[in-house]
């Protein structure tokens, strides 16, 4: 990949999406195609091939996708793997139909069995049943895999795969239904923190930026301090709070920072060809994406218990052991990535610690 290559990073305002671009610039690329989904829709194939026959960028990225915790992988099922299907097809078709040689995919670690030996090599995938809440997602990115090496068997181009851990950091979704664990423990301990402390004018302020089901900072407290307790942030009584986390707390996790994520996927972009990962002298090439991670886990309890300490909140807390647990440990392996040449930098601890003071301060 040269200075001057035009690249398309699809998905460029997203966590993922926005941090490869922050790390282009930083590495001196600067021909960027950034598109927001009112000027290019993605789930548009006609509108999407157009795009890409006209502008013929050298390398796409596609990291755009539909995100979104267990509960909403396990309520929108549907349009988890609908959109995802549509556009990853979108894109990785309609890129080998403009003449792009060079892509990137970015898949998910949940695309591996549910119970898969642990940590997981690129070799567990299809070897057993997936976790069921977030089935249809995994189904599509599994088929993102598949067609990226399909695309490079048939047509002889270098489209990649990688599969990173559970991401965090800048531009994250904190949407207390939507959003992942990590990025919901942190609002949901900060606006505990506010309760305690009786900052109403804080927690106000936190709902103006990120209303719940339409209630905003301008809503009656009442109607606020409802709300929040449906989402597990109670009031117990004048100067206690108590946050209630789904689950057990038992299954282990395994984070890395998006940029961190941003930074290992410029080093593949850079150095790394589908010859590199495709074993030689076998008849059925399979399983050449890429994991991303850092090889490390903790549980979700332990996880808990870190964010707390960082966001300075002192109140209780409980796990509600009827909501599900989701996989009991999803820890990858990244011996294929290390051997490749690139580790990981950023602490767990410094990137929370640097992701709560990012959203206190916007």
């Amino acid at each position: 990949m040269e200075k001057h290559s035009k690249i398309f990073v699809a998905g460029h305002r997203g966590l993922v999406g926005s941090a490869i671009v922050r790390r282009l610039l930083r590495g001196g690329y600067r021909n960027l195609l950034l598109r927001t989904r009112q000027e290019l829709d993605l789930l548009d194939q006609k509108a999407v091939f157009r795009f890409l026959d006209a502008e013929r960028p050298d390398y796409v990225v596609v990291s755009a996708a539909k995100v979104g915790g267990i509960v909403a992988n396990n309520t929108y099922r549907a349009d988890f793997i609908y959109e995802n299907l549509t556009i990853e097809a979108n894109l990785i078709h309609g890129s080998w139909l403009s003449g792009v040689n060079d892509l990137l995919f970015l898949g998910s670690s949940c695309i591996y069995p549910k119970f898969a030996p642990q940590p997981m090599l690129e070799e567990c995938l299809l070897t057993g049943e997936l976790e069921y809440t977030n089935e249809p997602y995994a189904i599509a990115k599994i088929a993102g895999i598949k067609l990226c090496e399909s695309y490079n068997l048939q047509y002889g181009t270098n489209f990649l795969s990688v599969m990173p851990t559970n991401l965090y950091g800048p531009n994250d979704n904190f949407d207390l239904e939507t959003s992942h664990v990590l990025p919901a423990l942190i609002r949901k301990f900060h606006l505990g923190k506010c309760l305690m402390e009786g900052d109403s004018g804080a927690v106000r302020a936190d709902l103006d930026k990120n209303p719940v089901e339409e209630i905003n900072g301008s809503s009656p407290w009442g109607d606020i301090l409802t709300v929040l307790d449906k989402y597990g942030i109670s009031l117990v009584s004048g100067d206690l709070s108590r946050v209630t986390l789904w689950g057990t707390g038992a299954p282990l996790r395994e984070f890395l920072h998006s940029d961190d994520l941003a930074d290992a996927c410029v080093f593949i972009m850079e150095n790394v060809c589908f010859g590199d990962t495709a074993a030689e002298g076998t008849k059925e090439v399979r399983n050449t994406h890429i994991n991303i991670g850092t090889g490390r886990d903790l549980s979700i309890r332990e996880l808990a218990g870190t964010v707390m300490r960082i966001v300075g909140y002192g109140g209780d807390i409980s796990f509600d052991e009827s909501k599900p647990d989701g996989t009991p440990r999803k820890l990858q392996s990244v011996d294929r990535l290390h051997a490749l040449g690139w580790r990981h930098e950023i602490t767990l601890e410094e990137g929370i610690s640097r992701m709560y003071g990012e959203y206190a301060q916007t």
